[in-house]
């Protein structure tokens, strides 16, 4: 039995994939003298069984003890040594960061036109490459870590994107350079008070292709918000409960999070020497901090059935300084003056899935899943503000619809059709910074959206995630550039549409 956990020891570490070659050397020689202690235990034990059955005066009943003490001796250091091994094992299980990696390539063509003028914009190949790197560990249980490296380019990108730099939750959400940022890295920590599960989380959270996106994303699982008003990478702290013995699958989730630092230095003007690194200018200047408390989760999943809901609101968001408007005699839909703390905003979205039509009807309804989902927007300005157009301290309301169903295709194996349909009023604006397009956020447009496509493993290979996927958008209003809340929606007739095919490994 010793010599099977030995040799099963063995196979572990030499295909661990974290092992280190000094380790690797010195695990060997260990093996090594272990199975020579074993072919010496095996000898002795024979040895005292041949003494046991000669049986004769002429053997002394010392030398059979002498030779049992030797087994045992060499048995003890033998369950020593393994010991040792099972606890560099079970470090190599779980303390060290596992990887894995999706790399992604698209060619797509895009169009824009704007209806009114008859003016035509396009480009008939952007070619986009985006690296995920993936980490994960869990050094003890109930902690784990999770985190993403981002690269996402355009095909013959600069290194740094310098015209129109990216906040740092949006950069590896948009194709633009070849620098590589963090998307992800948090950790989760749960345990039981009492009777009650919980965890806690803190760093940038899992915001985007949330729940309902990850089908068009050919994702097979969702980020943790509802992408129906949350998509973009968010710097938080999160407490989660679970209600699961009382409602199926049921849990909340509480998240407190920052999405712009204001102004934190010249406190004593513009001379370096007296400038304090971090501190928080709390005079009249209108850059404040922008956060953001976000109430989310499952009211219900029994596994086919899930019901979630999300309310977001957003301290100090940005609008427009009417006082600084009127001076520069410009109109509200050019961002000059666009100023932080104009004012709060509130999001609010239910969303609802199926997955699996009936019960056991057929097999094509069995993996067919369906989605519904409502969402409300309301932006209140402060005095002195605009927001979405209101002014003295006036709110404007936006809503949206969002409708898909995702069918097998009954031509490959596993292979996935999705229609999605989505509708955004006047003044509806969500937190889309992770565009879900490269025209934009279909989710967040105002007008109508169409939307198809079609997930398949290219050549059969699971590891080769493919899609074709088709986007019509008509823009009623303004579109929603940046939830930029200082510009006034007005009518136009703008429509966009892209057409992209992706090939994805992911291992």
């Amino acid at each position: 039995m010793k010599k099977i956990i030995a040799l099963s020891t063995v196979a572990f570490l030499t295909t661990s994939a974290f092992a280190n070659s000094d380790l690797e050397a010195k695990f060997a020689a260990m093996m090594q003298k272990m199975e020579e202690q074993q072919k010496t235990i095996e000898m002795l034990t024979s040895e005292v069984k041949e003494l046991k059955a000669q049986k004769t005066s002429t053997t002394p009943s010392v030398e059979v003890e002498t030779l049992k003490k030797q087994v045992a001796t060499i048995e003890k250091n033998q369950e020593q040594q393994s010991k040792v091994l099972s606890e560099v094992k079970a470090h190599d299980a779980n303390d060290n960061i596992k990887f894995d990696v999706e790399f992604r390539n698209t060619a797509e063509m895009l169009e824009y036109k704007n209806n009114d003028t008859g003016a035509v914009a396009k480009n008939n190949s952007l070619m986009t490459s985006r690296l995920y790197l993936n980490m994960g560990a869990a050094p003890m249980d109930g902690l784990i870590f999770k985190g993403k490296l981002a690269i996402y380019s355009t095909w013959g990108a600069h290194l740094y994107h310098e015209e129109d730099p990216f906040k740092s939750w949006a950069g590896s959400s948009k194709a633009s350079d070849t620098v590589m940022r963090i998307k992800e890295g948090y950790f989760v920590y749960s345990d039981e008070m009492g009777e009650q599960p919980y965890s806690i989380s803190i760093g940038r959270r899992p915001a985007s292709t949330g729940f309902l996106a990850n089908y068009r994303e050919n994702e097979s699982t969702s980020g943790s918000p509802l992408a129906h008003i949350t998509n973009m990478e968010v710097d938080a702290a999160m407490l989660k409960l679970d209600w699961g013995e009382y409602i199926d699958g049921a849990y909340s989730k509480f998240v407190y999070g920052r999405a712009h630092s204001g102004e934190m230095e010249g406190v004593y003007g513009d001379n370096p020497a007296l400038r304090f690194p971090y501190a928080d200018i709390d005079d009249a200047s209108e850059d404040e901090n922008v956060d953001f408390f976000v109430f989310l989760g499952d009211a219900y999943n029994d596994g086919q059935y899930q019901l979630m809901y999300q309310w977001a609101h957003i301290f100090d968001t940005k609008g427009l300084n009417l006082a600084q408007a009127a001076a520069y005699k410009i109109d509200n839909t050019l961002p000059t003056g666009k100023k932080n703390a104009a004012g709060v905003a509130d999001l609010f979205a239910l969303s609802f899935k199926v997955d699996g039509i009936g019960d056991e009807i057929s097999d094509f309804l069995d993996e067919t899943t369906a989605f519904a989902s409502v969402a409300y927007t309301n932006y209140n300005a402060d005095a002195g503000y605009s927001l979405l157009g209101s002014t003295d301290g006036g709110s404007q309301n936006g809503n949206s619809i969002w409708l898909g169903v995702i069918i097998p295709d009954m031509i490959t194996e596993g292979g996935k059709f999705g229609l999605e349909y989505n509708h955004g009023s006047k003044y509806w604006t969500p937190m889309t910074w992770a565009e879900d397009t490269s025209i934009g956020s279909k989710i967040a447009v105002r007008g109508d959206a169409y939307e198809a496509y079609w997930n398949f493993d290219l050549f059969g290979v699971e590891y080769l995630p493919s899609q074709i996927r088709y986007t019509y958008m008509q823009h009623d209003y303004t579109p929603n550039i940046n939830c930029a809340g200082w510009v006034t929606p007005v009518d136009v007739d703008i429509t966009a549409q892209n057409l992209r095919f992706a090939v994805t490994y992911r291992y």
